[in-house]
């Protein structure tokens, strides 16, 4: 049984993954920690397991195992690099961190502890995304040349009961975010599209605020890769009823995707018309893989590669609006 504390309430999806780990037969709860103890205690009392206010005291108990981290993001380099040096195995939100050099230094502390280390990018082990790799490694598009992605929604924009919007306030923090939209909900559109395209060279980012509240709001980078295909990456917390839109384009084919609703056009099919493929098994989230790769030794699905591309992709676009111009990620060092 892997025992986990949980350190801090602050994700709006940290309820989620909690929900997440008490749904595993292979996981238990054991702790709550927060850097707000009065929120930490109140989580803790809903979920009936100790609040433990010093973060030091956590880590030494040999009882636990592992830490599932939703604190602010700027936190998490140095939660998990404490995580690391207690020899506990690390679940964490996404973004891993804010620089590729901080990136780097998780990395070797985590292999120093030979300790599992899992980014949450459930969006990888989605039904309509397992179909899209495989579409794609059948060559029912041929070769890949662009990639098209939106993830939207409204939360920031005001209503009747929720005058600033549904999203919390500490979401539009730039200390604590590092960023506003394209950090944190363009996170899906980034990872999803390095992963279908490789490796990236350059970004163009245009993060705009529409609301004035510090950080962007609505957001696009166009993105460029090493074998010439590019994407246009979307976001925003301004847009209502905007459905999620995934779009492959390949000499060969297209892929559409909708919401969840997959539909695809390719010369190596039998008809002109759009099919709609039988539905691909998704696969297990990333808690679920993260647990297995500890107590089964399994592979997961969800790499190092795509956490540091996030990274990668999200450093260069903020570098982009702040220099007005297209970023070549080689010149973005470790230092």
């Amino acid at each position: 049984m892997l025992k986990v504390a949980l350190l801090s309430k602050w994700h709006v999806h940290a309820d989620d993954y909690a929900a997440q780990a008490q749904e595993n037969p292979n996981i238990t709860i054991s702790s709550v920690w927060d850097e707000d103890p009065a929120r930490g205690k109140e989580w803790a009392e809903e979920l009936e397991v100790p609040f433990v206010q010093n973060l030091t005291t956590l880590l030494s108990d040999p009882g636990i195992d592992a830490v599932i981290i939703t604190s602010p993001t700027n936190q998490h380099k140095n939660l998990i690099l404490a995580a690391a040096k207690h020899g506990k195995h690390i679940f964490t939100e996404k973004v891993l961190a804010f620089t590729i050099a901080d990136c780097e230094q998780i990395f070797s502390a985590v292999d120093a502890a030979g300790v599992e280390l899992m980014v949450s990018l459930p969006r990888l082990t989605d039904n309509y995304f397992v179909y899209a790799e495989q579409a794609l490694n059948q060559g029912l598009l041929g070769q890949l040349t662009m990639v098209r992605c939106r993830a939207a929604h409204n939360g920031a924009v005001p209503t009747e009961t929720s005058p600033t919007g549904w999203l919390p306030d500490a979401f539009f923090n730039p200390t604590q975010c590092g960023g506003g939209a394209m950090i944190d909900l363009g996170a899906h559109p980034i990872y999803l599209a390095n992963r279908l395209l490789g490796t990236p060279s350059a970004v163009t980012g245009r993060l705009q605020q529409v609301t004035d509240r510090g950080v962007d709001d609505q957001s696009v980078s166009v993105v460029e890769y090493s074998n010439q295909a590019m994407a246009v990456l979307e976001t925003s917390f301004v847009s209502s009823k905007s459905p999620f839109q995934l779009e492959l384009y390949g000499t060969e084919g297209t892929l559409m995707v909708e919401n969840r609703e997959i539909r695809i056009k390719s010369t190596k099919l039998d008809t002109e018309e759009w099919t709609t493929p039988a539905t691909v098994p998704a696969l297990p989230l990333p808690i679920h893989q993260w647990a297995a790769a500890i107590g089964e030794r399994t592979t997961p699905s969800i790499t190092r590669t795509d956490a540091w591309n996030l990274t990668l992709i999200n450093q260069g676009a903020a570098l982009s609006q702040k220099r007005n111009r297209r970023v070549d990620l080689q010149q973005l060092t470790l230092s």
